[in-house]
């Protein structure tokens, strides 16, 4: 009895997932029963049949890939973009007042209007770059901006005392300062390029992406393939997610987090001795 017990209380997150799932599926399962009919509701073991054999076509692969990485760039273009503004946005007030009309505008206007008014200057083939990143952009730019505009007056201060060259303001203190942020901000935003990306490929229909499998499966009421290809999506995206931010999240990053203050001390008064006593 006492190993079942720590057996519980060591897998108990894992536990608790699994249940999570079962659950759904369970409800779905009955809600298929319920409404009978395949064609509006398929049952989970339909859509596994599908998984089965889908994965084996000859263009499931190249059309993974094709979204996965059309998607992925829009992603990492945002964040580097927003990247870039914030910090420029952070630097000079001027920059952060011209630019607000653009964030609040791209947050606001719904994404099928910006998908629908794109698909007029750019092919349908790169739309879901363009798309994704716009998604991405305004929420790393907020958050990098809020991160800068929090920042310690005291370490701000300790740095203009110890006359820190700018890479080393940059190591000790902005990037453990913007750290929280940019992962909260990449959080949201991983999810909603995906969303954004494959909502811009079901409208603009480019050839050999997940849109098109969307669209096709629509238009012949495949009800199992539309389901089958929303599980796809919903892998990727959970893992890209999950690799992206156990990537960002190194001991690295967590050492500069908890020790940068005593760190960048220790660098500053071996470069200005006579700092520390001013």
């Amino acid at each position: 009895m006492k190993r079942v017990r720590q057996f519980f209380s060591r897998y108990r997150s894992g536990l608790q997932r699994a249940g999570a799932v079962l659950l759904a599926l369970a409800v779905w399962q009955g809600l298929a029963m319920g409404v009978g009919q395949q064609l509006l509701v398929p049952s989970p073991l339909s859509v596994v049949e599908r998984l089965g054999g889908i994965w084996q076509e000859a263009d499931f692969w190249g059309t993974v890939w094709f979204t996965f990485r059309k998607i992925v760039a829009g992603f990492l273009l945002g964040l580097g973009f927003g990247l870039g503004l914030g910090a420029l946005a952070g630097r000079f007030p001027l920059f952060e007042i011209l630019f607000r009309p653009w964030a609040t505008m791209i947050k606001s206007i719904p994404v099928a209007s910006f998908i629908i008014i794109c698909l007029i200057w750019m092919s349908s083939s790169r739309l879901s770059i363009f798309i994704s990143f716009l998604m991405v952009l305004p929420i790393v730019y907020t958050n990098v901006l809020q991160s800068i505009r929090s920042a310690d007056r005291q370490l701000l201060e300790a740095v203009s005392i110890f006359r820190l060259s700018w890479p080393k303001r940059a190591l000790y203190l902005w990037l453990p300062q913007l750290k929280p942020y940019l992962l909260s901000a990449c959080t949201v935003s991983l999810g909603i390029s995906w969303k954004a990306g494959i909502a811009a490929e079901i409208i603009g229909i480019p050839a050999g992406s997940i849109g098109r499998m969307f669209y096709d499966a629509k238009v012949y009421f495949n009800t199992v393939d539309l389901f089958a290809w929303t599980v796809i999506v919903v892998v990727i995206s959970v893992l890209f997610e999950k690799g992206f931010l156990a990537l960002s999240v190194s001991r690295r990053a967590m050492y500069l987090h908890h020790g940068s203050l005593r760190v960048w001390k220790n660098h500053a008064a071996a470069d200005h001795p006579g700092a520390g006593t001013a």
